[in-house]
């Protein structure tokens, strides 16, 4: 992600509490890319942000609220916000609920626990704490449709059976939906 972004972004600071991931992500990006080794809990920033992705990071926080208000106070008086957290009413989830894998479409599963999960938002959950938080939502949207559980997806990427026009396809379809995407 943090190659895609600077491409676009001359000015690009990162926030990250993995220095592995770090190390990672910086024999990926150009130089100029800076790198913050805290959490958002505890990085010092300046509120000089025109924009600040945060991406699947939401919904590893015990308390998201006052991080969204912090995050907040780091942006410039026309900066925004965008955050892309997983979906608790993608279809894929909502067909595991049918089929009695989970209890209800928000339910954290044991695999999203054990990498660090602490909730799983819909949009109106969402909202609700970014409002919480001091924040307006301009716009909302979907990014990508999808009636597979990752594993599934894997395999059917793996095996040929998906091409690329029909993730095309499931793109452009989550911008019609946007409640039933993965994120």
């Amino acid at each position: 992600t943090t190659q895609r972004l600077a491409r676009y972004f001359d000015d690009l600071t990162v926030v990250e509490a993995a220095d592995s991931l770090i190390e990672i992500a910086k024999t990926n990006v150009p130089e100029r890319v800076k790198f913050i080794h805290a959490t958002i809990e505890t990085a010092e920033l300046e509120p000089v942000y025109d924009s600040i992705f945060l991406m699947h990071t939401l919904e590893h926080l015990d308390d998201p609220i006052p991080a969204l208000a912090r995050i907040r106070n780091w942006l410039s008086p026309t900066g925004r916000l965008f955050v892309v957290v997983p979906n608790a009413n993608a279809a894929s989830r909502q067909i595991a609920v049918k089929m009695g894998l989970i209890s209800h479409n928000a339910a954290v599963t044991p695999a999203e626990h054990e990498h660090g999960h602490r909730r799983t938002y819909s949009l109106d959950t969402l909202e609700r704490d970014a409002m919480s938080a001091g924040l307006r939502t301009i716009h909302r949207s979907g990014i990508f449709f999808k009636a597979l559980a990752n594993f599934q997806w894997d395999q059917v990427i793996r095996a040929g059976i998906v091409t690329p026009a029909y993730l095309d396809g499931c793109y452009a379809l989550g911008q019609q939906y946007p409640d039933l995407c993965a994120s």
